[in-house]
């Protein structure tokens, strides 16, 4: 059997990068121990999140133009609207499905463990401000967020679900032209290959990334922040764990046994979102991951974009679960109506913060203001928020990459595992040959 170019060159990636994730946590612990200052721990975090800062960056100046060149070929390549009507209704029953299912899990969770009761930490004072913007959003708002007034600006503000409307009009008119935009096609086709070698450059700093992001969240919090927070972080992982059972149950019950090959496939991008905090980071790994699994590009340059969009299924979770951490640590009893209220309101907000940094702790808040709750509880979690990230964005990975195998399954868009199997071997000799002849490829 052969082995693939990471394996030929001894540790697989998955491998550096828990590697790093450790010697990240270790520089960071002799920092925190070495500057007990906190002011000056955070100027040299500052200076080492360098690296993970400008990694993120690279990911970010990929995600535009790598999701543009991908999802318009794989339109045109649909061939009509009707296709691509069918399969932007498959994937938004799977995700709207799974948004559901994300937030009743962390509303069950939080009632069930009680986080927030008998705390032990000081709260801090009501009157308090996490200085974030909490302005209400609407549905008005959320629609005409969707269409972009410049595609331009779409681009330059990596405003994902603006770039994938006009990436849909672009690409079924593509289609409709038949021959006559072959050469335009082909032009966009050769984009995003250029864009996959662009991106096989940058994750070669992956491991460095992610160690400078362990180094500079642990040099400024420490572990001990861990232990004051241990029941309310491990409560949210165990409604992680949860949902990711469900996940890969949902993933059984339509890919069958083959959703381990699935999951062994993501591994490496499951560690990556978790360690960097950033499902972005994760993107292009995932899509050559399912290029493995046997998943049709047109499919997963189509459902994959969608996804970063309404199907976040970690942040969704955390969204109904922190609202009532907070709830609780204030000793508001929320009524079983208004907690569904809430979901509601949560189901519809929560489609409009792709793209947003901390784009959870956002909606949380709009949250708390709309219910009463002090939007000071936030202040409670601010400190360990980073490590609730990356099992969020870990999360949204493993979410997404199952969305878009089940959604090719059922357009019958998915190689059998002999083709599969074979296809990968290709893409390793194609990984091999570029490795061996970086420039001239």
């Amino acid at each position: 059997m052969n082995s693939s170019p990471a394996q030929k060159k001894g540790l697989p990636p998955a491998a550096w990068i828990m590697i790093a994730m450790v010697i990240g946590i270790v520089i960071g612990y002799m920092i925190f121990i070495n500057f007990p200052d906190k002011k000056s721990a955070t100027q040299i975090a500052g200076y080492i999140s360098i690296i993970s800062d400008v990694f993120l960056r690279l990911i970010k100046m990929l995600i535009g133009p790598l999701v543009f060149s991908t999802l318009v070929v794989g339109i045109a390549h649909m061939g009509d609207a009707a296709s691509v009507g069918r399969v932007f209704g498959k994937a938004l029953g799977w995700f709207v499905t799974a948004s559901l299912v994300s937030l009743v899990l962390g509303l069950v969770m939080a009632n069930l463990l009680q986080p927030g009761h008998n705390l032990g930490l000081p709260l801090p004072d009501i009157g308090a401000s996490a200085n974030l913007a909490t302005s209400k959003f609407t549905l008005k708002d959320f629609v005409s967020h969707l269409v972009p007034k410049s595609f331009a600006e779409a681009m330059a503000n990596n405003e994902i679900l603006q770039i994938v409307v006009f990436s849909m009009f672009f690409g079924v008119a593509l289609a409709s032209l038949g021959d006559k935009a072959k050469t335009l096609v082909n032009a966009i086709d050769e984009l995003s290959h250029a864009m996959l070698k662009i991106t096989g450059y940058v994750m070669k700093l992956a491991p460095l990334a992610v160690m400078a992001a362990m180094a500079a969240t642990v040099a400024v919090n420490g572990l001990e922040i861990l232990l004051k927070f241990a029941v309310f972080m491990g409560d949210f992982y165990l409604g992680l764990f949860v949902l990711w059972g469900f996940l890969i149950l949902a993933g059984f019950l339509f890919l069958g046994p083959r959703i381990i090959k699935l999951l062994v496939l993501i591994k490496e991008a499951f560690l990556l979102s978790f360690a960097t905090a950033s499902s972005e980071a994760a993107y292009p790994k995932i899509l050559d991951a399912l290029d493995r699994f046997g998943v049709k590009r047109k499919i997963s340059s189509f459902v994959m974009p969608m996804g970063y969009s309404f199907n976040l299924d970690g942040s969704m979770m955390y969204c109904t679960f922190a609202v009532l951490f907070i709830a609780q640590a204030y000793d508001i009893h929320l009524s079983l109506g208004t907690q569904v209220t809430m979901l509601l309101i949560l189901m519809l907000t929560s489609k409009g913060m792709a793209g947003v940094p901390r784009a959870s702790l956002v909606v949380i808040a709009a949250t708390l203001n709309q219910f009463n709750i002090p939007e000071a509880g936030l202040l409670l979690i601010l400190g360990v928020d980073t490590f609730l990230d990356m099992g969020r964005s870990a999360t949204n990975a493993v979410g997404n990459s199952i969305a878009t195998a089940v959604v090719a399954k059922w357009e019958g868009e998915l190689l059998s595992e002999s083709e599969a199997a074979a296809n990968e071997k290709v893409l390793d000799a194609e990984s091999a040959a570029s490795l061996a002849h970086p420039v001239h490829a």
